[in-house]
Order: C-alpha cells, then structure tokens, then sequence
C-alpha cells in the first residue's frame, strides 16, 4: 500500500467472519497488492472500486480441500461440452482454491517411460488425456499457462505413482521399486505438492499393504506434510480401515487426514456413534488427525471400482478383455454376491438399485438412471449390463451411488475436527454429482441457517481457516491484516445450493462476490473476466 488508507478494492458495511470460528463482527476490509488491510467501520479510506456489503458477510475464501479437479483447465476450452460450465462451477460457489490429489489419484508423478500409457488412462479418471507429469513441477508448469479464476494446490496420489514405477499390477513392490516410489514422492513434496494421498478401495492402491503406504507416508512426515486418506472400506469395516490409517500414521510419524468420512451401506448405517468418538480419542491422546465431510447422502465414483479388484488388474485393457468373458464376469457376480476378503464391496453392502449413471458419453439417453433399472428393462443381469456400459464406453462412466444416512452425516458435519471438502468430480459431459456446485452454499444455508447444525462462524471455520491450517497454506483462510485477499462475499439470508442431481450445475443462490488474488472473479453473482488464479505450494 503506497498510501495509508489507499486501496485498490475497499469493501463497505459488512459482518466479519473472519476464518478463525470467533465471532462475526462489523468492519471494512481493505484490498491493496493482493494483500488485506481489516478496518474499524467507517473509517475513512479510499478505493477505485468501493463495494457496498451492507446486510452481507465477508470471509476468507472457501478452501475445498478435497476435488479431482486436477484436470479439468488443462481440458480445452470447448473441445467438450459442459467444460466453461464446470470450471466455473466450484468458483461460483466461493471457492477460491481446490486441493486436488485426492484418494491416491493425480496427474504426477511417475517414470518418464511409463508417461505415455498412463496418460491413455486419464479419459477415464479425468475426462479428457490431460497426460502425467514426470513430478509436481512439471504438473504445476502445464497449469500456470492455463489461466484461471481460482488457485489450485495438490496432493501427491499414492495409486498414480504406485503405477508410475509398477504399472498397474496386483504384487507388492520390491524394495528398489519402493526406494524409487519415495524418492519421487520426496521430490514433488521438495517442489510444493501438499502431502501424499491414498485410495485403497481404487486400484492400484489398493494393491500395495499397510506396509509399504508406512514407507510412503514417513516421506510425508519427513517434510511436515499430512498422510491423507480414503480408508480401505468406508462400509462395513470402517472401523478396522479406520485403525489401519492410525497405524500407519502413528508407524509414519505423518498427521493424518481422513478424506470424506463417511459409514456407507446399509451394514455400516450409524458406525459414526463409533468411528467419531474413537477419533475424538485419539485427538485427545495427542494424535494430529482430522478429517473432511460432503454435505450429502450419496457419492460419486467411477462404475469400474464397483467390480472387484482382481478384475481390474492391469487396467483397462485387461479389464475389457475380463468384461468378454462370460466366466469371468460371472466369477464377479460371485465376488459381489459373496464378498472378497479385504474388498470394500459397494454393490453388495446396498445394491444395484442404488447405483446410477452419472456420465456415459455415448449413451447420454441412460443418464440419471439406475443399473437395476437399466436391467429390469433389458430382462438381464446387472453385472452383464455393467459390463456391457463399460466396454461400449471404453471405460469412461461415472456412478453416483446413494450409499448414506441422513444421521451420519450430520454427525460428521458437526464434528469440531471435520473440514469441508466437496469431493467433485469435474468430468464434462454427463450429470455430475452436485456437490461440485452446492457444497459450500448447502453448509451455510441448509445445515447453519436453517437446521442450526452449525453457527455461521464455526461453518466458515470449517471451510476457511481450519482447511488452510491442514494443508499448509499460509496466510490462507483468514481475515486478518497482511494475509492474502482470497474472499467471499455473501448474503446470509439467503445463501443456499441450488444444484440437484437432475440440474447438477445450477449455480447457487446468494454468493455475491468471490475475490481472488485481490481481484474480483465473480461479481453479482456472475463470471468476471480476470484470471489470477496460481498454482500454491506448501
């Protein structure tokens, strides 16, 4: 600021809540080189661009610490349908950055032989072939010459570099495949990823053993960054999954981050009456650990994990060549029907019925339908018709699976310990899962304002400092003097999501503003023309 009371932005009239879970108070806030100046009401100060806030709130940016948003900017503009709206989608909503990296799946690291049949392996994940980066490095370099409205920082995905130096096989890893595993796990936390992620219901992490994620995860403690994880079932043996990760934080000496805590299938309904009092616990006995929670009943995956994983060893191709074999896919009706020991069987803890179509880009007529449906029209089994999908849609379907109770998550939400995270999965095309453009605003409109789960403050908490605190990104998720000028402005009154799974992009009701780097992003409501979003490192 080159003059006291000088600013490039100056925001007027509006409550506080400032990121930290005390409570709201009146104040002028200050925009000046990206940077954030808090004033006593009124006083005086001046600004080209003065924004009248009476009646709203403003705070931090809402960190959304947990997406699979790793490649939707890197997809170009156009090239499918849906694509503006997705990218914007999350920004409209007040989030000014998105951790991605999530359950064990990003775009880096890997060995430079591997690069190329891994990135045919993207469409499916991602959407699009937006590649594999050798490291952190290079991931980030691809994104900073894409502009964008909001910042991006990622974890380091324990299945993408699992298959980065193994390919995607059903073995352990040897112990120079190991060494070679955490020294790129070590190199792209050096370069600023924020901490290693695993999926041990997705193959291929859920190949490796407790062992070997230790291993990987010391690395991460090693730099002072979180173990972050979805559990190896979130169904009926999430409470063992559960003591698995403690063991491999307390063995790694890493904190740790459980990603959306859930107790998923009707065999695991109400386990949050145990799964959060044990957490508690630990927190007392002096473990760091945490968790994040969507505000919904329902999650979103890719059709593949609901197979078995023996099934999908070696990736796709061989998972095709497995689909045509009418032995093999009834030995999978069998898996599912019987269970597989260590496998969280989603299928088989609620049913095919409970399992819709999310994104099928060659069948969009399906959308919105349930494979039980889908079956009960066609007069066949659910597997063939699952088989059938995935090979005419060589791989590339996303599911939504209603797999939870109303109870549980709101037990979550509460949770003095759990974050917000909105786990979206930003592929264009399709019915994607809501929470991609409804997260935030549902937490503050339906779970604050109107059930009075949380107060406002501690839902901003949620959703601001705490996250910034977890992650590693300083001078993020506060309102204070110097820290970086990521906001939010909204009407508490009316804030809510709008977003349902007929009209998954709907943007929501009440974010007026979303400020970005100092710059303004969204303004009434509506898309801004500035781009000053940057790759964070921690």
């Amino acid at each position: 600021m080159s003059t006291p009371g000088r600013f490039d932005l100056l925001i007027r009239g509006a409550l506080v809540v400032d990121g930290t879970g005390a409570p709201g108070r009146p104040a002028d806030v200050g925009v000046a080189a990206g940077r954030l100046t808090v004033l006593p009401p009124g006083r005086p100060a001046e600004a080209p661009q003065v924004l009248d806030a009476e009646g709203m709130v403003v705070a931090p940016g809402f960190i959304d610490v947990h997406t699979h948003s790793d490649g939707i900017t890197l997809i170009t503009p156009g090239s499918t349908p849906g694509g503006g709206e997705l990218v914007w989608a999350s920004v409209l909503q007040g989030v000014t950055t998105e951790i991605c990296g999530n359950c064990g799946s990003s775009l880096f690291p890997a060995l430079p032989g591997r690069l190329e049949d891994m990135s045919r392996e993207t469409r499916i994940s991602f959407g699009g072939e937006v590649g594999i980066f050798q490291d952190f490095a290079g991931f980030a370099a691809r994104h900073s010459a894409r502009p964008r409205a909001n910042h991006l920082a990622s974890l380091v995905g324990h299945g993408t570099l699992r298959a980065g130096v193994l390919g995607h096989v059903d073995r352990p890893a040897t112990p120079a495949e190991l060494d070679t595993m955490c020294a790129l796990l070590d190199l792209s936390l050096s370069q600023g990823a924020a901490g290693l992620s695993t999926g041990l219901i997705y193959t291929p992490g859920t190949y490796a053993g407790t062992d070997e994620v230790v291993a990987l995860a010391a690395v991460a403690a090693r730099h002072g960054k979180p173990y972050v994880t979805h559990l190896r079932d979130e169904m009926s043996r999430v409470e063992e999954a559960l003591e698995e990760a403690v063991e491999i934080a307390r063995r790694s000496g890493a904190a740790l981050h459980v990603s959306h805590h859930k107790t998923a299938g009707k065999y695991a309904w109400g386990r949050t009456a145990r799964t959060l009092p044990r957490i508690a616990e630990l927190r007392a006995g002096g473990m760091d650990l945490t968790c994040d929670v969507y505000p919904y009943t329902a999650g979103s995956t890719s059709l593949s994990a609901m197979l078995p994983p023996w099934a999908n060893d070696g990736g796709f191709p061989a998972l095709a060549a497995r689909l045509a074999d009418p032995a093999e896919r009834e030995r999978m009706r069998r898996a599912i029907a019987e269970g597989v020991p260590g496998w969280e069987n989603t299928v088989g803890n609620g049913g095919w019925d409970r399992i819709s179509i999310a994104c099928a880009p060659r069948h969009p007529e399906i959308e919105g339908r349930t494979i039980a449906e889908l079956a009960a029209s066609g007069d066949a089994d659910p597997v063939d018709v699952a088989a059938g999908l995935l090979t005419a849609e060589d791989g590339e379907v996303t599911i939504i699976s209603h797999s939870m109770v109303e109870e549980d998550v709101q037990r979550v939400l509460a949770a003095p310990y759990a974050m917000i995270g909105s786990d979206g999965v930003p592929k264009p095309g399709g019915r994607p899962h809501p929470r991609w453009a409804g997260t935030y605003p549902r937490v503050l409109g339906h779970y604050s304002r109107e059930l009075g789960l949380l107060t406002l403050e501690s839902a901003v908490h949620k959703m601001t400092g705490m996250a910034a605190a977890r992650f590693g990104l300083a001078g993020r998720g506060v309102v204070r003097d110097g820290a970086h000028a990521d906001l939010v402005v909204f009407d508490p009154a009316t804030v809510a999501d709008r977003a349902t799974f007929a009209e998954p992009l709907l943007p929501p009701a009440g974010i007026r503003t979303v400020i970005v780097g100092g710059e303004i992003v969204v303004r009434d409501g509506l898309p801004a023309p500035a781009r000053p979003g940057t790759v964070l490192t921690t």
